[in-house]
């Protein structure tokens, strides 16, 4: 499974944005999908996830009420739409997917088998 991240940019404080992410060679409906960013000289860290076959959907506390994490099944895309967006919110997004991950470990980078190349997102105040 290849995946492309796309739909990301530079806005200012307070805009939208909506990422979409579009696997190839699998459908969305079979894989746990998340959505993770790295800000420079900061880990990895999770921001969103929904779990395979409609199941459950986690968010980060930073983004609780901003993001929505959501599967369009027709299109095979998951999206991350992101209001309300704050400067500390400039990262590269990426989008991950997986196989048979469990419920607990979904903010875990280390359950996702494939990884997309990213994209750049910068909110400025």
């Amino acid at each position: 499974v290849q995946l492309q991240a796309s739909g990301g940019g530079s806005v200012q404080a307070g805009d939208s944005l909506r990422l979409s992410c579009a696997p190839s060679g699998g459908t969305v409906r079979s894989y746990t999908m998340g959505w993770f960013r790295q800000s420079p000289g900061k880990e990895r860290e999770f921001v969103a996830a929904t779990k395979s076959n409609g199941g459950s959907i986690v968010y980060a506390n930073p983004v609780k009420g901003r993001f929505t994490i959501s599967r369009d099944n027709a299109k095979n895309t998951v999206d991350l739409q992101m209001n309300n967006l704050k400067p500390e919110d400039t990262a590269v997004y990426y989008c991950a997917a997986g196989r048979t991950i469990i419920t607990s470990t979904m903010t875990n980078g280390e359950s996702y088998h494939y990884w997309g190349q990213g994209t750049q997102v910068t909110v400025s105040s």
